[in-house]
């Protein structure tokens, strides 16, 4: 290829397409993930190449590889986009606020749990902002905040997470959801104070996709007790989830987070014996725009109702 020139520049798109390509592995799953043909993906990576003079892929058997040049430009592309969110966070903040529109990707036991006090809470203070919610989980909640489709993204720390040192977002803890055990009334521990979760290692269970954060989080519970559960049932539905364990169908962990959809069923929700199963519950924004006043409006009210529900305890 040509050797750098002076002059070079970098089209922003194509560069997004390189950092989900990092991300996702392959470019057939960047291109899932960002609705193009791996064709389509293939040319904007051949683009960038060109416009930058060196190679960024590299055959590796049927597939392709990244290549050293294209690791560095990427540890670049961080301080890029959050430079470029900074300067569109500074850019709101000199215009008038709370105008507009905020989309907020939350999972769902996040929706019925937390976002509808925190949303009533910007209502009442920026009547005048649009807030959409859109419901999604990691790595495809990331994969939104990062093309900008979304603003906020409320999520589970679990394996398709980003990592708590990744420099594309800025992250706060919101809350520890605890997770319970439901079991149906009649189940033999259903009287227990607390439910050991060993001596549930024979029973049925009703567990969500093993992608989905609550089907990640069970799985791995499961294990560190030291059993893997029998998945009689294939669930994501809370509501649905509920009405299986109380027709006697299963057993199966449920956050806090939605127990007010289990007040009228008829199911034991008991703690599991020890230290609680939890999951930690975050907030992020693209790195820069923690500056935006409209976003930390957001961010303010989703901790405040964090907050409520901590206190709560939601039992």
């Amino acid at each position: 290829m040509e050797p750098l020139s002076p002059a070079f520049t970098i089209d922003l798109r194509r560069l997004t397409v390189l950092r989900e390509v990092q991300r996702r592995g392959s470019l057939a799953r960047a291109a899932e993930a960002l609705h193009l043909t791996p064709s389509a993906v293939s040319q904007q990576l051949a683009a960038l190449a060109r416009e930058l003079g060196v190679p960024l892929t590299e055959r590796d058997g049927r597939g392709v590889r990244l290549t050293g040049q294209a690791r560095v430009l990427l540890a670049h592309a961080d301080v890029i986009a959050a430079q470029l969110e900074r300067a569109r966070a500074d850019l709101t903040a000199y215009g008038e606020g709370g105008r507009g529109t905020v989309t907020v990707g939350c999972f769902s036991s996040g929706i019925l749990g937390l976002l509808p006090t925190a949303l009533r809470a910007v209502r009442d203070r920026l009547p005048q902002l649009r807030v959409d919610v859109v419901e999604a989980e990691p790595p495809d909640v990331f994969t939104a905040l990062d093309a900008g489709q979304i603003d906020v993204a409320v999520a589970v720390d679990f394996a398709a997470a980003p990592p708590h040192t990744d420099r594309r977002y800025t992250r706060e803890d919101l809350l520890t959801d605890v997770l319970d055990v439901a079991l149906p009334p009649d189940h033999p521990l259903a009287g227990r104070a607390e439910v050991p979760l060993r001596e549930l290692a024979t029973d049925p269970w009703i567990v969500g996709n093993a992608l989905s954060c609550c089907g990640a989080v069970t799985r791995s519970v499961c294990a560190a007790a030291g059993f893997t559960p029998e998945i009689r049932h294939a669930v994501n539905d809370w509501a649905a989830l509920a009405g299986l364990v109380a027709a006697g169908q299963g057993v199966a962990l449920v956050p806090r987070l939605v127990r007010s959809l289990y007040a009228h069923q008829a199911l034991a929700l008991r703690p599991a014996q020890g230290e609680p199963p939890s999951r930690n519950v975050f907030v992020a924004v693209r790195a820069g725009a923690e500056r935006d006043p409209v976003l930390t409006a957001v961010r303010e009210e989703l901790r405040t109702a964090a907050a409520v529900v901590a206190a709560a305890g939601v039992r």
